[in-house]
């Protein structure tokens, strides 16, 4: 789309054309005419317009043949079929072949310029999603799975920071990724190819904290038998994850904030100063300023640490994220044990997004189909399948499906024995239309504008109904 939309009139009537760019004189499109469906379609191989405005019947083919072109070519710009000859079975036909819309002469200005300003709109929007869905939405990510939009707001903080020196400092509850997120920050930026070091700080003594990241000199203490590098020392040039950072020692702290300040440090037993150049990752399950409130973390190392803040959100808040996730493991899971499972039931799906809380997040998740694979096979994971505590809550869960004529299906779930009906699609947007109208006390066009769509759509509904 430009900022001038291009808007292609094929027209055999002259007196016709010239009505319709009359109408839309003052609107900021620009116009072509053709007269001939064998010009109409020289003129889109040469230059795609944004919209046609197609006269149903031309001297050398149909409306039905050019749309049937169209879809053969590729060729996605919107269409207004125009058309003395209109019935609902041939606007239906239309419709079903590509038409947006379609008009019935004689048309008038405003029901013509709605009908261009909506579809215009309508792409216009439709642009933009899709630029956006291609810079930004991704399913995919480093070590993440998952395309919610709280994870793309992730994908876009990791995508901002990773180029830069400054330190991250990730929060997010146990096992939500921070680990992935903090390589994810190295794999993007343009230490990449470096090492990347990680320490979990509430994994190690505290007394072999110090050694462990700065390193020490043979016969620092009692079993330094020979001179070790840390992991300062190690991770030159690339990056330094400290995780779990709130649970090191106050003293150890001071070290640190020296060493994030200058770059310098020096070997347990050692007096000589050594410089290395790393990026700091931190991370911690906790609130860490609730720890510099207790004074169980340095408040001037906090600040120096926590310069670009990245939440991690927990699987309960990710939706659909939880599935894609689950399949991926599932999928990995069944390879490494020879087993058939591929994907999950309607009710599993239910219970994992809607009615779990995932308090272990994606890890917990990870356990609970390693646990699945290993003591089940099948092809589809059921609710007899889950472990505790989730097969506590799989009897609370039903679902009744009951047939319908054309293969339609309604689906009854009930969670603790309260059954809630859910409506066919078809008669919920009967309804909605059918509220809209009599709102507008019987004005079609009000209600279309209301509903965004066409009034033609509204029309062809009605006489569907009817």
């Amino acid at each position: 789309m430009t900022d001038k939309p291009n808007v292609l009139i094929v027209e055999d009537s002259a007196p016709q054309a010239r009505l319709y760019q009359q109408y839309l004189k003052n609107e900021l499109i620009t116009m072509s005419v053709v007269t001939t469906g064998a010009q109409m379609q020289a003129f889109i191989k040469n230059s795609p317009p944004d919209l046609i405005l197609l006269d149903f019947r031309l001297p050398d083919m149909d409306g039905l043949a050019i749309l049937d072109w169209m879809k053969q070519e590729n060729f996605s710009c919107a269409v207004i079929v125009i058309t003395g000859h209109s019935s609902v079975d041939v606007a239906v036909e239309m419709m079903r072949n590509g038409a947006n819309d379609f008009l019935e002469k004689p048309v008038t200005a405003s029901r013509l310029k709605t009908s261009v300003n909506n579809l215009l709109e309508r792409n216009r929007l439709q642009h933009l999603v899709t630029n956006y869905q291609n810079t930004f939405e991704r399913d995919h990510y480093h070590g993440f799975i998952g395309s919610s939009l709280a994870m793309q707001a992730v994908y876009r903080i990791i995508d901002a920071a990773a180029p830069s020196k400054a330190t991250v400092f990730i929060t997010g509850e146990s096992g939500t990724g921070k680990e992935v997120c903090a390589e994810a920050i190295h794999a993007q930026g343009p230490r990449a190819k470096q090492p990347f070091i990680a320490i979990n700080c509430a994994a190690i003594p505290r007394d072999l904290m110090e050694s462990e990241i700065f390193g020490h000199m043979k016969g620092a203490f009692t079993g330094a038998f020979a001179e070790r590098k840390g992991a300062a020392s190690q991770a030159h040039g690339g990056s330094l994850f400290l995780d779990e950072i709130c649970e090191m020692d106050l003293d150890l702290q001071t070290k640190l904030l020296r060493f994030v300040q200058t770059g310098t440090f020096k070997k347990v037993g050692s007096n000589k100063l050594e410089t290395v150049d790393l990026r700091f990752i931190c991370a911690t399950h906790r609130d860490p300023l609730d720890d510099v409130k207790n004074g169980r973390f340095r408040e001037d190392l906090y600040y120096r640490l926590h310069v670009l803040p990245l939440h991690l959100p927990p699987l309960r808040e990710r939706g659909k994220d939880i599935i894609a996730i689950a399949t991926e493991f599932l999928k990995s899971y069944s390879q490494e044990e020879n087993k058939s499972f591929r994907s999950f039931s309607p009710e599993v799906q239910t219970l994992f997004i809607d009615h779990y809380n995932w308090p272990g997040n994606v890890r917990q998740l990870q356990n609970v189909i390693r646990n699945i694979v290993v003591l089940h096979n099948d092809r589809i994971v059921t609710m007899a399948h889950l472990p505790a505590p989730l097969n506590t809550l799989s009897s609370s869960l039903k679902a009744t499906i009951v047939p319908f004529a054309d293969n339609e299906t309604k689906v009854i779930n009930a969670v603790d024995n309260a059954f809630s009906s859910i409506k066919a699609l078809a008669d919920v947007e009967r309804e909605t239309i059918e509220t809209a109208i009599n709102f507008c006390d019987g004005n079609i066009p009000k209600a279309a504008a209301l509903l965004d769509v066409s009034p033609s759509t509204i029309y062809r509904k009605k006489q569907g109904w009817e």
